[in-house]
């Protein structure tokens, strides 16, 4: 029960890595809100999940790259639940664009999600924490591809590698506020995102057998590593990005 009354929310977490996250963090003990964007009923029956945990959990609609609704999400938490004591930026999308077919439209709403988002609902996250003299908690999650290079990912890869650079900046400004700061980059892990990679016999192999382990991961592994950093137990963490890879990226 290292999360132990922690109060958080985990954007993008009616599915895939956001559903693991939240349901890791409400078996350490914290009460989760529960972003979503699109599928109300998908995220009421991951907050249900958690309520029968003897946790508590709301659901919050919201487009992290809308500045309005970010602020409308944190207040509803901050006003539902109580203070936030973590944020997990987790939301984000995934297109595969060949380079020269790559429009300004596929460019700006990746670009707005995976990177603008983090930082707008981080902003938003702060401002809330240093007004009231709190301390606060943020894991962003980012990606293997901010290491690895694979086809078709020319406007997602940079966004996720400029997550770490976000990571240790933030940190260095927040964390003398009380405000630790540290990223999270997954592998390759089973989700509806990865289905059509876990389903096709000519593209899978090739990827295991890049990875130290042999399998992709399951998004509690993710979860866990996210409960680490945003509890007690990595108090002397900051600024800091970790692979949870199965060593896809030591191989």
């Amino acid at each position: 029960m290292k999360l132990k009354g922690k109060i958080t929310l985990v954007t993008g977490a009616d599915r895939g890595i956001g559903r693991g996250i939240v349901e890791v963090f409400a078996e350490e003990g914290a009460d989760v809100a529960v972003n979503y964007i699109e599928e109300p009923e998908k995220a009421e029956a991951v907050a249900q999940w958690v309520r029968e945990k003897g946790r508590r959990s709301i659901i919050v609609k919201g487009d992290v790259a809308r500045r309005a609704d970010v602020e409308a999400m944190i207040d509803k938490v901050w006003n539902e639940l109580g203070p936030l004591d973590v944020l997990v930026n987790n939301a984000g999308i995934e297109t595969i664009v060949p380079f020269l077919d790559l429009t300004d439209e596929q460019w700006t709403r990746l670009v707005d999600v995976n990177l603008r988002g983090e930082w707008l609902c981080s902003q938003v996250y702060c401002r809330c924490v240093v007004a009231e003299g709190r301390k606060g908690n943020i894991v962003n999650i980012g990606s293997i591809q901010a290491a690895k290079v694979l086809p078709g990912r020319t406007h997602y890869a940079p966004a996720k590698l400029a997550i770490e650079a976000l990571t240790r900046n933030m940190s260095a400004e927040m964390t003398p506020l009380g405000i630790r700061v540290n990223c999270v980059h997954p592998g390759l892990i089973d989700t509806d995102m990865t289905a059509w990679i876990m389903k096709s016999a000519d593209v899978l192999p090739g990827i295991l057998a890049q990875i130290s382990l042999g399998r992709a991961g399951a998004p509690r592994e993710v979860g866990a590593v996210a409960a680490f950093f945003a509890s007690e137990e990595s108090s002397y963490l900051t600024g800091q990005s970790i692979h949870v890879d199965g060593g896809w990226v030591g191989k």
